[in-house]
């Protein structure tokens, strides 16, 4: 699968979700704006995360009360006609792509299809990590794992207690070394990594850039993918894929 064909995949089915619900899309209105630090998370123990670093933006929509988010790197401020949003180059614009995810989540979590779409806040990451723990152990027998995307409580948690790689694109992250596991760059050639692997935990948060369709490719091939965190909540949903994501509301 591509990156246009997933987009468009997307588009499709969260069309024929309106219709089944008999939403009238032209009178549909959404909300969405870029949220600060502390408004996405909280304060935290840890200052490595992310969105504390300038280094993603969580955009929110909102939609009869009902919120959902999506971690970017191209955030944008709309209100208007959920219309623009459904029908927006949402494959090559990453500012309409991040309206779109954070779009669906919010309305789909008004039809009561999804849930666990506004992200923990304080000290959730770090609790969320410790329930990751209980939940491999009830579903695992001691898997290597391997981690997409640099979340650091949880890769701090999960690298304690498992043979742990991890990938990752930002190039402030590649080349730490966390617990004796050097962050590996994810931009490279890493089919090594990913046949070492017995459980690929990926973050929602590569729909955002296009970069979940390797992934997808890789579950194609039978390998075990779990995603984490908000981001993907609706996009699961609509593509049967199996998400983790514990301290949410």
């Amino acid at each position: 699968m591509t990156k246009e064909e997933l987009f468009e995949t997307l588009r499709e089915k969260f069309k024929e979700l309106l219709k089944e619900y008999k939403c009238d899309t032209k009178n549909i209105s959404i909300k969405s704006r870029g949220m600060t630090p502390k408004e996405a998370i909280g304060e935290t123990k840890r200052a490595d995360y992310p969105i504390l670093t300038g280094k993603e933006i969580m955009v929110m929509a909102e939609y009869r009360g009902c919120i959902g988010q999506a971690f970017t790197l191209a955030p944008a401020d709309y209100t208007g006609n959920i219309d623009n949003i459904i029908n927006a180059d949402i494959a090559s614009n990453e500012h309409a792509r991040a309206l779109f995810i954070a779009c669906i989540n919010a309305v789909m979590r008004y039809l009561g299809l999804i849930d666990h779409t506004v992200h923990c806040k304080n000290n959730g990451p770090e609790d969320c990590a410790k329930d990751f723990i209980d939940w491999l152990k009830e579903n695992f027998d001691n898997p290597n794992i391997l981690q997409i995307g640099y979340q650091p409580a949880l890769f701090n948690q999960l690298s304690l207690h498992y043979n742990m790689r991890i990938l990752d694109l930002d190039p402030e992250n590649i080349g730490k070394t966390l617990n004796g596991v050097t962050v590996e760059d994810g931009g490279k050639e890493h089919d090594e990594a990913i046949a070492w692997a017995d459980l690929i935990l990926c973050t929602g948060s590569t729909i955002a850039n296009g970069s979940i369709v390797e992934y997808l490719n890789y579950m194609e091939s039978g390998k075990d993918v779990r995603f984490y965190g908000t981001t993907l909540a609706g996009a699961a949903y609509l593509l049967g894929l199996k998400r983790v994501c514990f301290k949410s509301k």
